[in-house]
């Protein structure tokens, strides 16, 4: 070794001893950071996976919570009202978390070709609407397109039946509202993948007599692809988790999922806190199983771009 100061040779018991002190300074700084990290390690600890543990372990019990037996999942194949709720979940998952990226997408491009003030702006907007769920947003929608909403009394008075067919208690009301709280998500999450699309691409497309359609097909959108894939997933799993939107806006009447495990757990006429850990199980498998389609497919889509 050689000291950079002087450019003389280290003897190398003094190298080894630096060299000892130097890794007693790096392991005394992980273990500095390890500490640091242990709230969050026991926080995840016990209200995420414990939480998960306990929800497999009760999947596996009867009604009584003594005897163990598979009847829980059995119970759940064989019920065309279960099979119904994972099916209906899926659908609203897979047709709002798709809407949601192609607008998002869209969306996204349009602020970048704003000034870099109000990209800003329309970000903060974006992300305190990506806040606005739940409760306060099923009300909020009840207020202006609900039976007696505002909007619907307002142009039923001046004679336009805008909302003539539509019911926001509906099928399609449901659908609408979560759209809706997924869009400003989906822009969140795509919108900084444009900035990685640099203005020297379109340089040389156009120097090479490519137009803005070709630019975008062979270009941009294969640099946006694993940015949109990992978007519709953490969509799906958003819209499959879904309660208290569902719930504020159409109550029972529509057969969901996570209305289903919370009718299971909480209510006090068919209480099942068994089978209703068990179509949990299924819950989460089916958002687990999504995440890792989505790294699959992000891993064949960077290997291909390089």
């Amino acid at each position: 070794m050689v000291n950079v100061r002087t450019m003389k040779p280290i003897p190398p018991l003094l190298a080894n001893i630096e060299e000892r002190e130097v890794l007693r300074k790096i392991k005394k700084q992980k273990l500095y950071l390890l500490a640091l990290l242990l709230p969050f390690i026991l926080f995840i600890i016990g209200f995420e996976i414990g939480p998960l543990v306990a929800m497999l372990k009760d999947s596996f019990y009867a009604d009584d919570g003594i005897q163990v037996t598979i009847q829980q999942y059995l119970t759940i194949f064989k019920s065309k009202f279960y099979l119904q709720a994972i099916q209906n979940s899926l659908v609203i998952s897979l047709f709002s978390a798709v809407t949601s990226v192609i607008i998002a997408v869209i969306a996204a491009y349009s602020f970048t070709k704003f000034s870099q003030k109000i990209q800003n702006r329309l970000l903060m907007i974006a992300n305190m609407t990506s806040n606005f769920e739940g409760i306060p947003l099923s009300f909020s929608y009840i207020i202006l397109l609900g039976n007696n909403g505002l909007f619907t009394l307002l142009f039923s008075k001046l004679g336009l039946d805008i909302f003539a067919g539509f019911n926001l208690y509906s099928w399609t009301g449901l659908i609408l509202v979560y759209i809706y709280f997924q869009i400003p998500l989906a822009i969140m999450l795509i919108y900084p993948s444009y900035q990685g699309i640099k203005k020297q691409w379109k340089e040389a497309s156009s120097l090479l007599n490519g137009t803005a359609l070709s630019f975008w097909i062979h270009i941009g959108i294969p640099v946006l692809l694993p940015s949109i894939a990992g978007t519709f997933s953490i969509l799906f799993a958003n819209a499959m988790g879904a309660y208290a939107t569902a719930y504020a806006l159409v109550g029972s009447n529509y057969n969901l999922l996570s209305l289903q495990i919370a009718s299971l757990v909480s209510s006090d006429v068919s209480l099942r806190p068994q089978l209703g850990s068990a179509m949990g199980v299924l819950l989460a498998a089916t958002m687990i199983g999504a995440m890792w389609f989505n790294e699959r497919m992000m891993r064949r889509i960077r290997r291909d771009l390089r």
